[in-house]
């Protein structure tokens, strides 16, 4: 009776155990918390080779289109206001550090401190959106977005832009810069509109890391989702310090 007893309360410990070894965020196909964290990290650094090649095909072919339409392209570069671009810029680069310190505080168990970094970099990408949104109201009154309704106006009007109508306007405009200028324009608004999608995907994901965070999550040793969203977060960034000297800088004064 007495081995029996022993043997039901054995039994009765192992799944305590098993508790302890096997915690609640681990999967069930993984032996250890390290397997685990190595899995997830090398498939975040996948997805972003797979939108290292995405992004890439579009600065391709930015670069060969403006080789092509040179003048035109230095043109319509002259339409991107950059302080509404530095200004993001530094925006960007701001909630990279906070973001870079939400990890850190979720690596040394920092509630409070992880939370309000995430909300600090809610905040920012919500601003970065809202300056794209300024930027994209005044190509719609410009009629800059491709389409029917593309005017070169704003080229050609000494009313519309003064500056740059005093700058250029012994260099007339050719017949078919209103189709070179409009391709540049197309380039920007895909490959400023994919980067802004990219931000509001992130800015939902921050949404539901807040939500988690505040209920006790990311502070009790599994940071790997941390970890891997401040790659994702770190690599957006990165994308518009590339988009900003391509679209706003380069051969701007020339």
């Amino acid at each position: 009776m007495s081995d029996s007893t022993a043997l039901a309360h054995g039994q009765h410990d192992a799944p305590d155990h098993d508790h302890e070894e096997h915690p609640a965020y681990l999967r069930h196909h993984f032996e250890n918390i390290e397997q685990q964290a190595d899995a997830a990290g090398f498939a975040m650094w996948l997805f972003l080779l797979t939108e290292v090649m995405f992004f890439g095909g579009m600065f391709t072919a930015y670069l060969i289109y403006r080789n092509w339409y040179y003048p035109a392209f230095v043109e319509a570069s002259h339409q991107l206001n950059i302080f509404w671009g530095t200004l993001n810029t530094l925006v960007l680069i701001t909630s990279s550090f906070t973001m870079a310190m939400g990890v850190w505080c979720a690596e040394t168990r920092k509630q409070k401190g992880l939370v309000l970094c995430l909300v600090l970099t809610f905040i920012l990408g919500l601003g970065f959106l809202g300056i794209k949104s300024i930027e994209y109201g005044e190509k719609i009154e410009k009629h800059h977005v491709p389409g029917f309704h593309y005017s070169l106006q704003s080229f050609t009007n000494p009313a519309s832009d003064p500056e740059i109508f005093k700058e250029y306007h012994d260099k007339p405009l050719m017949g078919d810069m209103a189709r070179h200028t409009e391709m540049y324009f197309s380039l920007y608004f895909a490959m400023t509109g994919m980067h802004a999608l990219h931000m509001i995907i992130g800015i939902a994901i921050l949404g539901f890391m807040i939500f988690r965070a505040r209920a006790g999550a990311y502070t009790s040793g599994h940071v790997t989702f941390v970890e891997n969203f401040g790659l994702y977060w770190h690599f957006v960034d990165i994308i518009w310090i590339f988009l900003f000297p391509l679209l706003y800088l380069i051969s701007r004064h020339q």
